[in-house]
């Protein structure tokens, strides 16, 4: 699998907090404006690394996704 860079996991976070955020309140347009742009540009970045790193791009952000949302234990 991929190795994301840290850049991707940061704008995977930013992205999951913003969702958090968006949908702990009622719906508004103003209120799902962040969520909307942090996915956006979360998107454009994984586009962007994959074609850097010729990685295929789905498994990058499977990856990330992985690695925010179900982080391995670290060693003590």
């Amino acid at each position: 699998m991929a190795k994301p860079s840290d850049e991707l996991i940061q704008l995977y976070r930013v992205a999951v907090e913003a969702e958090a955020k968006a949908t702990s309140e009622p719906y508004t347009e103003e209120g799902w404006a962040p969520w909307r742009e942090a996915a956006a540009t979360f998107q454009q970045a994984v586009t962007a690394e994959a074609k850097a790193t010729e990685a295929d791009r789905a498994k990058l952000e499977q990856a990330v996704k992985k690695a925010v949302l179900w982080p391995e234990p670290k060693e003590s």
